[in-house]
């Protein structure tokens, strides 16, 4: 049996247990409390996040069948695209698989055959024949310069009749002789070059032909200068002076021509010496049929061509 002692103990012992669990109770209440109290404000916090969730669910998943619709929108119209071009597409192919059957392989294959046989050397020329021809036209540079005044003439009197200077019968009067003078300056050119071809060594061989055609420009040149001295005086009317001008004009146009081509003549053959006398196979005309040459290759003989009409131009 135990003391009293003992009891006593025990019963304190029990005393202070009693206490400090009655204690650790009210503590863990306490906790259990705060605890609860902040359990309850997480599931108010986790409640709002839920509805925030939901509501970028329900956004995401709107985005979502959005891009899925467009996708498939864009899937028809490439689809449709490519129906609509697909007959466009073949076409073209097959144009282009013929372009290459007929056009370029065949080139290319005569490139080929081409490439295998010896070249043959040829030497080629060119000439500038309106250069060339400047030699004729130097021999008569005075006579140019004069036409080239009366157009002068002509055009400051068109400037002074539309600027209000002069009135138009005024204006009609001296355009009337203006145009004369211009076509007496023009005719006198012709005639200057066939007195200095008639003249020249190496026209000898025409001689005849330019006298002749001489003597048949002769009644032009006073025709010309009649119809001049009658719209000075004033005494022809517009039909008669219209008419005479015309047959005048055509005259010297038909007369010049048979120049010009005497003058062309020349220069071929002008051409044909110097390409025999140094050794050329073929000579080409720069205007209009070369458009691109290389100069290491192809000859200029311009000047050659100049210097060999000068000599046939000496007396």
């Amino acid at each position: 049996m135990l003391g009293i002692n003992q009891k006593r103990v025990l019963k304190v012992a029990g005393s202070i247990i009693a206490v400090f669990v009655l204690g650790a109770i009210i503590l863990l209440l306490g906790v259990y409390r705060s605890i609860n109290n902040q359990v309850a404000e997480l599931e108010e916090k986790s409640s709002g996040y839920q509805e925030q969730a939901n509501m970028l669910g329900s956004e995401l998943e709107r985005v979502r069948e959005d891009y899925l619709t467009t996708v498939a929108e864009l899937e028809s119209l490439v689809t449709q695209a490519h129906k609509d071009n697909t007959t466009q597409i073949t076409e073209l192919k097959a144009q282009a698989e013929q372009i290459w059957s007929t056009g370029i392989e065949p080139l290319e294959k005569r490139l080929v055959e081409l490439g295998s046989r010896p070249i043959l050397g040829i030497s080629i020329a060119y000439i500038n024949a309106e250069d060339a021809f400047t030699v004729f036209t130097n021999k008569v540079q005075e006579e140019r310069q004069r036409a080239f005044d009366k157009q002068e003439e002509i055009i400051a009197l068109q400037r002074q009749y539309m600027e209000g200077a002069i009135s138009k019968e005024e204006y009609e009067n001296t355009y009337d002789l203006k145009q004369v003078e211009l076509l007496q300056a023009q005719i006198n050119i012709s005639m200057r070059t066939i007195d200095i071809l008639t003249a020249a060594s190496g026209f000898s061989d025409v001689r005849g032909d330019l006298e002749q055609l001489r003597e048949q420009a002769q009644p032009i040149v006073d025709e010309i200068k009649s119809l001049a001295s009658s719209v000075r005086v004033g005494v022809i009317e517009l039909e008669e002076f219209e008419s005479r001008f015309a047959q005048a004009r055509n005259a010297f146009t038909e007369l010049d021509e048979l120049l010009t081509n005497l003058a062309t003549s020349r220069i071929v053959d002008g051409a044909n010496k110097v390409a025999l006398a140094n050794g050329y196979d073929l000579v080409l005309r720069a205007k209009n049929v070369i458009i691109y040459r290389n100069t290491a290759k192809l000859t200029d003989i311009t000047d050659m061509v100049k210097a060999e009409l000068l000599r046939n131009l000496r007396f």
